[in-house]
């Protein structure tokens, strides 16, 4: 078989391994084990199909509580016409699940009964009279379970690779089973490497990186089926790695090498490879992804087994577990791939692909009105924020070069149909109360998904019915007021809602304690000073535009002002790594990242609401939190805002 050492195609690199674990005998279930028919067989996959080995029920069974007869003794019976039966030789009392007498075919309820004594008067004793009247006849076998009603001796209960569910448990116990034959858990070894790396709970200094992936990769293994080991962290030394991999190798089914973000941990993962095996493809087509490595270890005993060479950027991490893991392990397991629920959307954003490279885009989905919306999030392969937002993936075939903003895709789903139902779609101005009120709703019963496009985007947004409604904060030069002026503009002829969510103050971010003594815009065109700006469209963009024309400051004279960030948490971490020296922005993020904060501004945040979506059963639980004092208060701990207007009605346009 070929060993290709540069990127290829993904249908090609998922037929090496196809082909290679065929000739190894390895394209198959791996082992059975034999299991207890209890709560640890639940989600299991079948190894062998589950036979009937009794009926069920495996008796004439009472469905009723009431009395066996002969259906053929109560034809005629009517209301004017009854029909009178002894009990104890035309009529036996039975508890429902009691067997029904051979002689017998049909169960009377015990409420269309009448309990008779010896007199014909009413017995007191109604499961044990002296005789019964009947006022309607019965059909044969009414009221009765037949033998073998659920299931025959011989029947086909539930085929091999079939994963056992609450319910089948009592389906395989009816049959007459107490064990199962179960796929043995696929054993995966996971070697996170990287010198850079810290363990979960450490403090991590400057250069270094905590290790989640194995985490990852470990929950994921366990959410398919597989047994998880995830090995201590391994500094970047060739002859350590080798070490592991050869110990992971003796007892394990696969190995995760996880190579670390340091310059030449993916040789290490490629040499370790040829070392002890066969290395078969270093680097696949794929965003994000595309360095995986795949080969074959050999074992003390001469035996192989595949090992995956997984990226570091956690993204790409995941990316490669569900990619190639997960496909792999169902095999193992007997059971078909995963396959999620897939959707029609629309991309919201143009979206730019790799030629040459299938781009798997994280998406956020939401539906307004009639159309459901994918809008793609953050690209980066280290931003595993982005896979916790997402609702769902769409993939951009190689060759496409990406897709225009409009086009209709499919979206593979993280999450129900059900919950991209109740996701409420918000864009525009970035700020920190939008994500506490995110949360406030999810008690309510909804989700909030928000992108930070600026508070123009974010009406522009609305124009194109791509939300249900826009943060802005956009100042009007010409009368001091916010956002009505440019809602005018960019909504024509849409009725809106504007209400406002808070007032806050905006500033200066500037180091702790303010070292180089920055107090105003004018300082801003110090030789000695590093600005960072806000992107063109956003609130912050127009109110420092707006102050900057007031006064002599050019902006050729500051310093950094093309440098932009799209959020104020964006321009906090700026300034608290080092990028920048100040840039403007709100209290809460400086607060946020323990920065100090120089007041310059107060300024109205409003929530524009189309005048549709501000009238749905959708949108109502955002007014009932905008009315609670859990909200009120909890915005109220965050520096710089101003809650005495929040809920009001500013406007009512169309």
């Amino acid at each position: 078989m070929s060993i290709y050492l540069h990127d290829i195609p993904l249908t090609e690199a998922r037929k090496v391994i196809q082909d290679t674990l065929i000739e190894a005998r390895l394209w198959q279930v791996i082992g059975q084990e034999r299991i207890p028919l209890d709560e640890i067989a639940l989600d299991r996959v079948l190894a062998e199909p589950i036979w009937a080995k009794i009926s069920s029920p495996h008796y004439h069974a009472s469905a009723m509580d009431g009395f066996a007869i002969r259906s053929a003794d109560s034809h005629g019976a009517s209301q004017t016409h009854p029909i009178h039966l002894s009990v104890g030789d035309a009529a036996i009392y039975v508890d429902t699940g009691d067997p029904i007498p051979e002689v017998m075919d049909a169960v009377v309820p015990i409420e269309n009964v009448e309990s008779l004594d010896g007199n014909n008067q009413p017995s007191s004793d109604v499961r044990d009279p002296v005789q019964i009247r009947l006022r309607a006849g019965v059909t044969p076998w009414a009221h009765v379970r037949p033998l073998g009603e659920d299931m025959i001796v011989s029947q086909l209960v539930l085929p091999e690779g079939h994963v056992i569910r609450p319910t089948d448990l009592g389906a395989i116990a009816a049959a007459g089973h107490d064990r199962v034959t179960v796929a043995r858990k696929p054993r995966v070894a996971i070697i996170p490497t990287g010198s850079e790396l810290v363990p979960i709970g450490e403090a991590a200094d400057r250069g270094e990186f905590i290790e989640y992936n194995s985490v990852i990769l470990a929950a994921q293994i366990s959410q398919w089926g597989g047994e998880a080991t995830r090995f201590n962290i391994v500094p970047d030394e060739f002859d350590r790695i080798l070490e592991c991999v050869q110990e992971a190798a003796e007892d394990h089914d696969l190995i995760l090498l996880n190579a670390g973000s340091s310059a030449g941990s993916e040789d290490h993962s490629a040499g370790v490879v040829k070392e002890l095996g066969r290395l078969f493809f270093h680097g696949v087509a794929i965003r994000p992804g595309h360095p995986v490595i795949f080969g074959m270890i050999r074992r003390n005993t001469g035996s192989e087994i595949p090992i995956i060479g997984v990226p570091g950027y956690p993204v790409s991490t995941a990316m490669t577990g569900e990619i190639f893991v997960e496909p792999l392990l169902s095999c193992w397991l007997g059971r078909k791939p995963l396959e999620p629920v897939v959707i029609p959307a629309f991309i919201t954003q143009k979206i730019t692909s790799p030629p040459g490279d299938d781009d798997f885009v994280r998406v956020a989905v939401g539906r307004v009105r009639e159309r459901v919306l994918a809008a793609p999030l953050a690209r980066g392969a280290g931003v595993i924020s982005s896979l916790s937002q997402a609702d769902g993936i769409v993939i951009v075939p190689r060759g496409s070069q990406g897709l225009p903003a409009g086009e209709q895709v499919e979206v593979r789903l993280y999450r129900q149909v059900a919950e991209i139902e109740r996701t409420i779609f918000a864009v525009g101005s970035h700020d920190m109360t939008i994500d506490l009120l995110a949360m406030h709703l999810a008690h309510h019963g909804r989700r909030m998904t928000s992108a930070n496009i600026g508070s123009q985007g974010g009406l522009i947004a609305l124009s194109r019915q791509e939300a249900h409604l826009a943060g802005s904060h956009l100042l009007d030069p010409k009368t001091g007021d916010f956002n009505i002026a440019y809602i005018h503009q960019y909504l024509p002829d849409v009725p809106v809602i504007v209400v406002t969510l808070v007032g806050r103050q905006q500033g200066l971010i500037v180091a702790a304690g303010n070292p180089l003594n920055i107090h105003a815009l004018a300082d801003l065109t110090r030789q000695d000073l590093r600005f960072v700006n806000r992107q063109h469209g956003s609130g912050t963009r127009v109110l420092l535009d707006y102050h900057l024309d007031k006064s002599a400051v050019q902006r050729g004279e500051i310093n950094g002002f093309g440098q932009v960030e799209y959020t104020h948490l964006g321009v906090a971490a700026a300034v608290a790594s080092g990028r920048a020296d100040c840039g403007l922005g709100i209290a809460a993020a400086a607060n946020a990242l323990e920065l100090s904060f120089i007041p310059l501004f107060h300024e109205r945040y409003d929530l524009v609401i189309p005048r549709e979506h501000y009238e749905s059963e959708l949108l109502s639980p955002i007014f009932d939190v905008l009315n609670s004092s859990d909200f009120r208060e909890a915005v109220n701990m965050l520096p710089g805002y101003d809650v005495s207007e929040m809920g009001k009605i500013v406007e009512q346009i169309g």
